[in-house]
């Protein structure tokens, strides 16, 4: 379970395919306080930590993760969102989230807004919804939907957010990772059952 607060963004520094996997290696400033089994999310994605090499690190994402989500076109030199599972007992800063992604969405429009920006993302028709004012999380990032419509919602973020997660390297048609909301999740499933 993580709260959505980016801890860190690092760098991949390679890629290896293997088999149907992908093994993605990454430099981190907090890699040695990592330990092997660790979860991670990664751009919204909860990966295990199988291998520590001095400041490297390396997961693997499994074909059904790189069907999913932004993973399977990451290259060397990408930033990633990380952010280690939440302590019992510390402050629920952000939203539940839990690392596992629904689907990616494609960045529509960035609008700068009083030194603030705006993005806005379509995604493909779902079953999940979102709602204004609602929680959604964007590439492992918790975020507050400012407008919500069928398939396409906008997030507001502030200028520390912006400098302290990949968001300052989003462009239009940039894919992002998205996990819809679970308390939203379990009221759709349940009204269309």
């Amino acid at each position: 379970m993580f709260t959505g607060i980016i801890e860190e963004i690092v760098e991949v520094v390679d890629v290896k395919k293997v088999k149907g996997n992908l093994h993605i290696f990454l430099k981190s400033q907090i890699t040695n306080e990592l330990k092997i089994d660790q979860s991670i999310s990664h751009n919204g994605v909860c990966l295990t930590v199988v291998d520590i090499n001095d400041m490297i690190y390396s997961v693997v994402a499994i074909n059904e993760t790189l069907r999913i989500t932004n993973l399977a076109h990451i290259a060397i030199g990408d930033k990633i969102n990380i952010e280690r599972a939440m302590k019992l007992g510390d402050r629920l800063d952000g939203h539940m989230v839990q690392g596992h992604v629904d689907q990616v969405a494609k960045c529509s429009n960035i609008k700068e807004e009083n030194g603030s920006f705006i993005f806005t993302f379509n995604y493909e028709s779902s079953n999940n919804i979102t709602v204004r004012k609602g929680s959604i999380c964007v590439n492992g990032v918790s975020l507050t939907i400012v407008d919500s419509k069928k398939n396409s919602f906008s997030v507001a973020i502030i200028p520390y957010t912006y400098r302290n997660t990949n968001f300052h390297k989003l462009k239009i048609g940039s894919l992002v990772n998205i996990e819809f909301d679970i308390l939203g999740k379990y009221i759709s499933k349940l009204i269309k059952s």
